[in-house]
């Protein structure tokens, strides 16, 4: 997170202290370095670019319209799983001929949506997804862009709840499928079959799974060629990791050593849908402590931002870094070590569940009500997954460019939060 430094030691996002955004704006707060985001997507645009890949942001990581517009500004394209995110990024002014449109369940509303709109493709998740494409295009009197999300059986080594690419979940079609379903399409007039998707899950931090993946691929292109169907695009997916705890993650660079041959061999166009990658470590999570106590032999510290903000610690054990905003320790990215002068607490939340918390047994430095932390790699999977659960409102959205910021989302109240049971 080059851009989130301690300098004078206080936490600062690129040239603006971050404990000045939240004497504006109050806690909790998300905290977004707009420099980041563009980095990491020109590593990624840089890493693939021998070739000239269509990378798709991913919506659902972050979806707030500044940062697709910051996203859309920088050349990059969308991916999105709903109706609703293709509405987010028309509105962003996108280039909707440029989307891929994922996702299991696709209603009626949102595939004629997405016809309307002209996207790039749809990545077809099972034989029925098919159907209703062919049924809704022949209707409008147009022809579905299709993508068949194969799944090719490969295990990515991530958590049970966001693998993907293995058989027995939910996404995708069976591999051996695969010409079955062309065959399927080429006999449909209101369906094109566009190329292939493949998407292992998230995050994935070796590019041994994407290896396996890309030599299927180039198998499955292969076959369909050789029975006459025109195939022009490789998509696959995202998932790239992140570093959360110290330095594991990997440079996008890695994963284009093990994707880009297999792309020429294939003589295929590709397309990825990067979200965590791009978004993950461009914000923060900035609470406020309420009480610290000590019980059962633990310390506690209680602040204010909750699985109601940031869910994935409740949701999928997600490790993320905590440190003061202000502290004459620097901890230099390590949240593992255990440094001098701290001592073991479990950060918690006060929503009413045992699961709310952010860490513990963290080693961290002695901190008072009324003081500040950050919680890292909070920029994917936080805002976009957050709820008011217990009747919170959401938090507050802040875009810092250099010395300047933005607020991109102001904070909830408790009016909105009832406002559409007033019927």
């Amino acid at each position: 997170m080059s851009h989130f430094q301690y300098q004078n030691d206080e936490l600062y996002c690129e040239d603006v202290p971050v404990a000045q955004l939240v004497e504006e704006f109050g806690t909790p707060l998300y905290v977004y370095s707009k420099k980041t985001l563009l980095e990491k997507l020109n590593d990624i645009q840089t890493a693939f670019a021998e070739v000239e890949p269509v990378i798709c942001y991913s919506v659902k990581a972050n979806g707030n319209l500044s940062l697709l517009k910051v996203m859309n500004d920088a050349g990059s394209s969308f991916d999105v799983v709903s109706g609703g995110e293709l509405y987010r990024v028309r509105e962003a002014g996108g280039d909707t001929t440029r989307v891929v449109f994922a996702g299991v369940g696709k209603t009626d509303a949102e595939i004629r949506f997405a016809l309307e709109s002209n996207i790039l493709m749809f990545d077809v998740e099972s034989e029925a997804e098919l159907d209703a494409i062919s049924a809704i295009a022949a209707d409008m009197g147009v022809i579905g862009p299709v993508a068949l999300r194969l799944n090719p059986d490969v295990d990515a080594k991530t958590h049970s709840k966001t693998t993907t690419g293995k058989k027995g979940n939910k996404f995708g079609m069976d591999i051996e499928r695969a010409s079955e379903l062309a065959k399927k399409v080429l006999a449909d007039p209101h369906l094109a079959l566009k190329g292939i998707h493949m998407h292992l899950g998230s995050p994935i931090l070796t590019t041994d799974p994407y290896a396996q993946a890309v030599k299927k691929a180039i198998d499955v292109v292969a076959e369909y060629r050789n029975e006459g169907h025109e195939i022009d695009w490789i998509n696959l997916g995202g998932g790239f990791g992140i570093s959360y705890k110290h330095d594991e993650g990997l440079p996008a660079s890695e994963y284009a050593k093990v994707i880009v041959p297999g792309v020429k061999e294939a003589k295929c166009r590709l397309a990825l849908e990067p979200g965590r990658y791009i978004a993950g470590n461009s914000g923060i999570l900035v609470t406020q402590v309420v009480f610290t106590k000590r019980e059962g032999g633990k310390l506690f510290i209680i602040q204010d931002g909750g699985m109601t903000d940031l869910v994935r610690p409740a949701m999928y054990d997600s490790f993320h870094g905590v440190w003061p905003v202000k502290s004459t320790l620097d901890p230099q990215g390590n949240w593992e070590k255990e440094h001098d002068g701290c001592e073991k607490a479990d950060v918690v939340g006060p929503v009413c569940e045992s699961c709310d918390y952010f860490a513990k047994d963290r080693s961290l430095p002695p901190v008072e009500r009324g003081d500040l932390l950050s919680i890292f790699s909070a920029g994917a999977y936080g805002t976009v997954m957050s709820s008011n659960y217990n009747s919170r409102p959401r938090a507050a959205e802040v875009l810092v460019d250099g010395k300047e910021y933005n607020l991109i989302r102001r904070r909830e109240t408790w009016e909105e939060i009832i406002a559409h049971e007033k019927v």
